[in-house]
């Protein structure tokens, strides 16, 4: 494994932002995104979608939201960078 790992997610796209974290841990951790556990286990997925979501009044601009989520730190941001590092 590297350091660290990241990837832009373009929050207007159908693919689901947990979809995206978990193949972005997946891919730093050289696994099949089938062998993580399930994300849900880390944290809520349903409110990590509505936290990063499109507003009515746009993009969220600021922020950022951290977690542990197999073995690795995931850090989002609001310009959609998904960071992943060793825990």
């Amino acid at each position: 494994m590297g350091d660290q790992y990241s990837v832009q997610y373009d929050r207007l796209d159908d693919q689901p932002l947990s979809v995206a974290v978990a193949e972005a841990v997946a891919t730093f951790c050289n696994e099949d995104v089938t062998e993580l556990e399930p994300l849900h286990y880390s944290i809520n997925a349903d409110a990590l979608e509505r936290l990063f979501e499109p507003r009515a009044n746009g993009l969220r601009s600021s922020g950022s939201v951290t977690f542990e989520y197999s073995d690795c730190l995931v850090t989002i941001a609001a310009d959609g960078e998904i960071r992943v590092e060793s825990a």
